[in-house]
């Protein structure tokens, strides 16, 4: 596995080592022993996630206010602008983002810890997204930031509105949203 550092030092780009041949290819998707060298962090994933969506669908800028996700995400078919936001108040990155494609075929992973906020939009006809987390689902919790917010300039891959969720229609803009310490 390979790491690409990227504008904000916590979120790391993760590129797996893929043997192909005319018969297809293997790559080890997840390490726990090389995972905490690459990333100086030991953490341990309590629940995988799967999801499939239809081009333009956007999902997001979700987090947890308590109970937060680190996440491990890539994509499994198809392909999707994925997007991770500070929104640690004392980072000096807070309100910046890191985006980028994240696809089948180019098989890279985005680490995202605690105290971001996360979304993608779906750029192929159809996508399936895998997530790996370090704390489980809590819907009491769970908060979303507005897709569109100015504050954060977010230059999403589309021509129309995305479909959103009623939970995503309704999400705060940062300045509204509660935040990490």
């Amino acid at each position: 596995m390979k790491v690409i550092p990227t504008t904000i030092p916590d979120i790391l780009i993760i590129e797996p080592k893929v043997f192909g041949d005319e018969r297809g290819f293997f790559f080890e998707s997840f390490n726990r022993r090389q995972f905490a060298e690459l990333t100086k962090r030991d953490v341990d994933f309590v629940q995988d996630n799967h999801s499939r969506s239809m081009k333009n669908v956007l999902r997001g800028l979700h987090y947890q206010i308590q109970q937060p996700q680190g996440k491990l995400v890539r994509v499994v078919q198809g392909a999707v602008f994925d997007v991770a936001v500070d929104i640690r108040r004392s980072s000096p990155t807070f309100g910046h983002h890191v985006a980028l494609e994240l696809s089948a075929e180019n098989k890279r992973m985005l680490w995202i810890p605690e105290g971001f906020a996360h979304g993608f939009v779906v750029i192929s006809d159809t996508a399936e997204f895998l997530y790996k987390t370090t704390n489980y689902w809590a819907p009491e919790f769970e908060r979303s930031i507005a897709w569109n917010d100015p504050a954060i300039g977010i230059q999403w891959p589309i021509q129309d509105e995305p479909a959103l969720s009623e939970k995503d229609q309704l999400g705060k803009s940062l300045a509204e949203a509660e935040h990490f310490a």
